[in-house]
C-alpha cells in the first residue's frame, strides 16, 4: 500500500477541488480541526506554526471532523469564519471530511495506515507530517501541542532535507 498522499483529491473549504500533489516539494502537517473540543486551542499554536515556517516551506492543512464527539457542527462557511475570527487562522482549510469509519476520507484512510500508530484517529487535532516527496513521516496524538519540541522537531528535519 501507498505511503504518500499525493494522488488523492480533496476539496478546499470553499469547494474548489485541489489534488495533494499541489503540494509537492512542501512540507505538511494535515490535521483533523474542530471548533469545539478541549483542543480548539491548538489553532493558536497552529497558526504560529504557519508564521513561523511557511518561508520555509511548511504547509498547515487542517480539515474539520464532525467524527469526535460532534464537535464540529457547522458548515464549511461557519467553520471558516469561527477560524478567522478566533484565532486569525491563515493556512489552508478544507472541506469536512471523515476521520473515521466506513466513510472515512481516502486521504485519512492512507495517513492512518503509513505510520505507527497504525488505526484510526482516535480524537481532534490528531497531527500527521508529511515530507516534500509526499511520504507521510510521522504522527502525533491530540495532546501533543503545535509547540511540543517533538513535532518541531520533526517538522524543521523535514524542512532541512
Amino acid at each position: 500500500m501507498s505511503t504518500t498522499i499525493t494522488d488523492i483529491a480533496v476539496k478546499t473549504i470553499d469547494g474548489q477541488e485541489k489534488n495533494l500533489s499541489e503540494y509537492a516539494g512542501k512540507v505538511l502537517l494535515i490535521v483533523n480541526v474542530a471548533s469545539y473540543c478541549g483542543y480548539t486551542g491548538q489553532y493558536s499554536g497552529l497558526e504560529q506554526l504557519n508564521k513561523k515556517y511557511r518561508d520555509a516551506g511548511l504547509r498547515i492543512l487542517g480539515f474539520p471532523s464532525n467524527d469526535f464527539g460532534a464537535q464540529e457542527p457547522g458548515t464549511n462557511q461557519e467553520i471558516a469564519t469561527f477560524c478567522d475570527r478566533n484565532y486569525g487562522v491563515t493556512f489552508d482549510l478544507f472541506d469536512k471530511v471523515h476521520a473515521k469509519g466506513s466513510d472515512k476520507h481516502p486521504l485519512y484512510e492512507r495517513l492512518t495506515s503509513a505510520v505507527e500508530p497504525k488505526g484510526d484517529v482516535s480524537w481532534n487535532f490528531e497531527k500527521f507530517v508529511v515530507g516534500k516527496n509526499g511520504e507521510v513521516v510521522a504522527r502525533f496524538k491530540s495532546g501533543t501541542t503545535p509547540e511540543s519540541p517533538e513535532l518541531i522537531e520533526i517538522i524543521e528535519r523535514e524542512l532541512a532535507k
